[in-house]
């Protein structure tokens, strides 16, 4: 299946915009990382900053596993549709449900 023409250049300008503002962020956080693990080796006064750095990777490694696996079930592919639903429902408790044609002229 061939996509077209302007979606494909979409998908590369989206592409190329995020790894611009993503690349410069994780060059930082990597240095930083190192820096601070060369500071463990070789200061004793600074392992007391161990925990709350390994409580951040606690907290943004459960928070990724969530995220990948919001993603791989499906989670982000029809976002709009709840907040038909919740107006669907919301009719029918009302004691009128809305026809589809009613429901997303609303």
């Amino acid at each position: 299946m061939k996509t077209p023409p302007s979606s494909r250049s979409k998908r590369y300008t989206v592409l190329g915009l995020a790894f611009l503002l993503l690349a410069p962020g994780a060059y930082g956080f990597t240095e930083k990382l190192v820096q601070f693990v060369r500071t463990l080796n070789t200061d004793n006064e600074a392992g007391f900053t161990i925990i709350p750095i390994s409580n951040y990777f606690l907290i943004a490694g459960g928070m990724a596993c969530m995220l990948f696996w919001a993603m791989s079930n499906g989670m982000f592919r029809d976002i709009e549709k709840p907040k038909y639903t919740m107006l669907q429902r919301e009719a029918e408790l009302d004691g009128g449900a809305l026809t589809e044609e009613e429901l997303y002229d609303a």
